[in-house]
C-alpha cells in the first residue's frame, strides 16, 4: 500500500507571515555597516533548482564525496539508528543523500523531510513516495532555525535526525551550537543525528567551489536579489552586482557577497538604501571545521559524540550524534 505525502494548505495568514519577516530580516540585513542577507533565503524554487546544479559542478567536491561516504558507511550509520525510527531531515532539498541512507534502513517508520520551500519539497516527496510506496513520507513545510512541531502521527516513534551537506558550517559557530540544541528539543531525548560537516583544506580547493567557471554559484547568489525585487518590490538591478568568494582563513570559513559594481540607491518595498562603489552584502559563511572542533561543538549543545566516518583525502566528514 502506497503512503501518499500530505500537504497542508498554505493560508494566507502563514504567507503573509513569512513574507513580514522575509522583509524584516532584508531591512535589518540591509540597514547594518557590513550589508547582509541570511542563506536561508537563497532557497525559493529557482535558487533549490539552481543548488541542485551546484552539486554536480565538477569544483563542488562536497556533494561527491559526502555521497561517496554515505555509500561507504551507510551500514555503519545505520546501525547506530533505532529500529521503527522516525527520520527528520532539517532542510532536506534533494533526496539524493537521503537515497544512499535509505538503502541501508529497511526498518526505517517514517521519514520526515523539512524545508523551506514549500514547492520543491512537494515534488521531491511525491517522488520519494512513488520510489519507496511501503514508506511513510510526512513533509513539513518550515523554517527549521525556528521551533517548530513534527507531525502528531511520529508519536511513540524513535527519533533521528539528518542534517547532510554541511549546512551546519552556514551558521556562525555560537549560532551552529544554538541549532543543534534546537533539533536536540524538537527531536527529544534518546534521538540520534547523523550530520555532514566540510573540513578545513586549502584555500584554492575551497574559493574554486564556490566561485565555479560556469557562474551556476554566481547566479544562485545573484537570485536571492531576484527575489527579492519579485517578493518585497525590490529594485535591485542584478547588473548592477557581481558575486564573489573567498576563503577567510583567521576565521576558518568561505565568505560569499554580492558586489556593487557602482555606487547607487536600492528601493525594497518603503526602504531606501545606499551602496558605494565596491561595497558588498554578504549573503554566505561557510564555515570549514577539523573533526575535533566540531566533536567540541557538538558536545557544547548537548549532544554525545559517536563517530566520524571521512573519505580518504580528508576533504569531509560525516558525524554521529546522541541526545542523551
Amino acid at each position: 500500500m502506497t503512503v501518499k505525502p500530505t500537504f497542508p494548505d498554505a493560508t494566507p495568514v502563514a504567507l503573509e507571515t513569512a513574507e513580514l519577516a522575509f522583509l524584516a530580516d532584508v531591512r535589518d540585513g540591509l540597514s547594518r555597516p557590513q550589508k547582509a542577507l541570511s542563506p536561508k533565503y537563497f532557497y525559493d524554487a529557482a535558487g533549490s533548482a539552481l543548488f541542485e546544479a551546484i552539486t554536480r559542478l565538477p569544483e563542488y567536491y562536497p556533494t561527491r564525496t559526502e555521497i561517496g561516504i554515505l555509500d561507504r558507511s551507510g551500514p555503519e550509520m545505520a546501525a547506530l539508528l533505532p529500529a521503527k525510527a522516525a527520520l527528520v531531515e532539517f532542510g532536506s532539498g534533494s533526496t539524493a543523500k537521503l537515497r544512499r541512507l535509505l538503502r541501508h534502513l529497511d526498518k526505517l517508520a517514517a521519514y520526515v523531510p523539512v524545508d523551506v520551500s514549500g514547492e520543491f519539497l512537494r515534488a521531491q516527496a511525491e517522488t520519494l513516495s512513488g520510489d519507496f510506496p511501503h514508506l511513510r513520507v510526512e513533509p513539513v513545510v518550515a523554517d527549521f532555525t525556528r521551533d517548530f512541531d513534527l507531525p502528531e502521527t511520529l508519536s511513540g516513534m524513535p527519533r533521528a535526525g539528518f542534517f547532510p551537506g554541511s549546512t551546519i558550517g552556514n551558521f556562525e559557530p555560537a549560532e551552529a551550537e544554538d541549532l543543534l540544541r534546537r533539533f536536540g528539543r524538537i527531536l527529544g531525548v534518546g534521538a540520534h543525528m547523523i550530520v555532514g560537516v566540510d573540513l578545513v583544506k586549502d584555500a584554492a580547493t575551497l574559493e574554486n567551489a564556490y566561485d565555479d567557471a560556469q557562474g551556476v554559484t554566481a547566479a544562485f547568489n545573484l537570485n536571492l536579489l531576484t527575489r527579492i525585487n519579485r517578493e518585497l518590490a525590490g529594485r535591485f538591478d542584478l547588473d548592477s552586482f557581481a558575486h564573489r568568494a573567498v576563503f577567510n582563513a583567521d576565521a576558518s570559513r568561505i565568505e560569499m557577497h554580492l558586489v556593487a559594481r557602482d555606487a547607487q540607491a536600492v528601493r525594497v518595498g518603503s526602504d531606501t538604501f545606499a551602496f558605494e562603489a565596491g561595497e558588498t552584502i554578504h549573503t554566505e559563511s561557510s564555515y570549514k571545521y577539523t573533526v575535533e572542533t566540531f566533536r567540541a561543538l557538538a558536545e557544547r549543545a548537548g549532544w554525545t559524540w559517536l563517530q566520524v566516518w571521512t573519505d580518504p583525502e580528508g576533504l569531509f566528514s560525516v558525524h554521529a550524534l546522541r541526545q542523551d
